[in-house]
């Protein structure tokens, strides 16, 4: 009988990044990237151990924001251009290295993976990653959870009841149409908890959620097993805290596996290595360097100096740490039994996208970890948070403090000097949804369709990721223009809908651009 029991989560999330007017835009490579770079990499993963008969359990949640993307026919269009375009630049550049060894066997590698992508893409999976993965977890190695609709942090939300409702329930009939059951639970985005949360989640079906450590372990009454064990809530919600050891040996860029020196260099591209003149066609269309997704050179060391990548080194390194990872876990899991007298449970979450994009090496570690699990060990198991629910049912009840897992543990990274400006908008706009949606209970035709539009425009202006973004200073201007756009075509709706002067013309090109959760009934916020 095994001693103990590790939950790996992995959380998939974007958000809605979608630009019809626009032949191109660089935003939408965050989606072609994650799939070429993740979820491709994760399927395959997924596969390869089904074919081996490797046993294994895993959790993952996709946000309704990347559903709505990955179903979407002009994203999947625009994905297979991305990737033909990476087959002929890596052609070029098989060509291009001919004379250099180390990185023409580089070279070739990616030409190979970007043409395994597009088949895996568009021949195998006939452009739907979605129903891939449903197929896992109706085969029972897998259990999807949902998440809010579009990753609205909710404890800065909390102040419009009605846009929690909105944001979890809209979430979970978008898990619903696409894996065609209820959701047992649900990644709260950022695992941003508020005590107000809990009613709307019960509402919704919801029976568990995950939290970040300090979220469980300050719970009143103090929980006797930490983070060790979930506890339940006095609404009868079952919150599962994230373990702080195993998550700092995963996401730690210095002290975690994906620091080390032999895995591939995130940061050196021949986007921004090579001569403008050869890659100028693979890169923005202004002339601004990206990253193309080629990088010819490992981590090395802490200075600029850069040796070349070598894909066997690094595998072996992934073997080798996907050992110590278990290894781990076997001692802390045995000496946690002996103390705890029942088995405990490790729970670790991580975003999904570290798992190839960040950490090119992630799904082959993935891949290790579950084969060594399976054959060298007997002292845990890997289970979905489902099942360990199932198997121990008798848990201790208390109440978790708000909480998230961003910088600080609280709600910092959301609301600060730089991003603080956005929220009055959002209240107000929150409020006003409000009030339309109790006035036009019965709409119909034009004034419907518009009602809805503007309830879209509301959910998409309160992704966490335009705060996040602003804050982090990356790509700033763009989450700064797309909240303002938001809330701009919401204002205007508004008062078009107040007046009953609805710009049809406008609003079909609003719904073109904006056409996120098509199923969408504005009457949730009349609740």
């Amino acid at each position: 009988m095994v001693k103990g029991f590790v939950s790996i989560i992995l959380h998939a999330h974007l958000p809605y990044v979608r630009h019809p007017e626009h032949d191109g835009f660089i935003e939408e490579r965050w989606l072609f990237e994650a799939i070429s770079e993740s979820y491709i990499p994760l399927l395959n993963v997924f596969e390869t151990l089904v074919n081996e008969n490797i046993e294994y359990k895993i959790t993952m949640s996709i946000t309704s924001t990347l559903l709505t993307m990955l179903d979407d026919p002009l994203l999947q269009e625009r994905y297979i251009k991305y990737v033909e375009k990476l087959i002929e630049l890596s052609e070029k550049e098989v060509h291009r290295t001919s004379n250099q060894p180390l990185f023409n066997r580089l070279a070739v590698m990616y030409l190979n993976k970007y043409k395994n992508d597009l088949y895996t893409f568009r021949d195998k999976y006939k452009c739907n990653l979605i129903n891939a993965f449903k197929e896992f977890q109706d085969s029972g190695h897998l259990e999807i959870i949902a998440c809010a609709a579009t990753h609205g942090f909710l404890p800065l939300l909390s102040i419009s009841p009605e846009s929690i409702r909105a944001q979890i329930s809209i979430g979970v009939n978008t898990y619903i149409k696409y894996f065609g059951k209820k959701p047992a639970g649900i990644w709260l985005p950022e695992c941003g908890y508020t005590p107000s949360v809990e009613p709307i989640l019960k509402e919704n079906g919801i029976k568990f959620f995950i939290m970040e450590s300090h979220g469980v372990l300050f719970a009143n009454p103090r929980p006797v097993f930490g983070t060790y064990a979930p506890i339940v809530t006095p609404n009868g919600l079952v919150a599962f805290g994230r373990d702080i050891e195993s998550s700092k040996q995963v996401w730690s860029s210095t002290e975690g596996y994906p620091g080390d020196f032999d895995y591939r260099e995130f940061y050196r591209d021949i986007g921004y290595d090579l001569d403008f003149d050869y890659i100028k066609d693979y890169i923005s269309p202004d002339g601004s360097r990206i990253n193309t997704g080629i990088k010819y050179y490992r981590i090395t060391g802490k200075t600029g100096e850069k040796q070349p990548y070598n894909p066997d080194w690094a595998d072996y390194k992934a073997d080798i740490h996907a050992g110590n990872f278990m290894f781990n876990r076997e001692k802390q899991i045995s000496y946690l039994n002996e103390h705890m007298g029942r088995p405990p449970i490790i729970v670790c979450p991580y975003d999904a996208e570290l798992f190839g994009h960040w950490w090119y090496e992630g799904p082959r570690w993935l891949y290790y970890l579950f084969k060594k699990v399976f054959y060298d060990q007997k002292v845990f198991k890997f289970i979905t948070l489902s099942e360990y629910i199932a198997e121990n049912p008798v848990m201790q009840v208390s109440s978790p403090i708000p909480s998230s897992w961003g910088h600080k543990g609280y709600n910092e990274v959301w609301l600060n000097s730089s991003n603080d400006w956005i929220y009055r908008h959002i209240h107000k706009a929150s409020e006003r949804m409000v009030e339309l949606a109790k006035k036009n209970r019965f709409a119909e035709s034009l004034k419907r369709d518009a009602l809805n539009q503007a309830a879209r425009e509301l959910l998409l202006a309160q992704s966490s990721d335009w705060a996040f973004i602003i804050r982090a200073g990356t790509t700033a201007q763009y989450a700064e223009k797309r909240t303002k756009d938001h809330i701009g075509r919401f204002t205007r709706l508004y008062h078009d809908i107040k007046e009953d002067n609805i710009d049809e013309k406008w609003l079909r090109e609003v719904e073109y651009m904006d056409r996120i959760f098509p199923d969408l009934d504005y009457t949730i916020y009349a609740v």
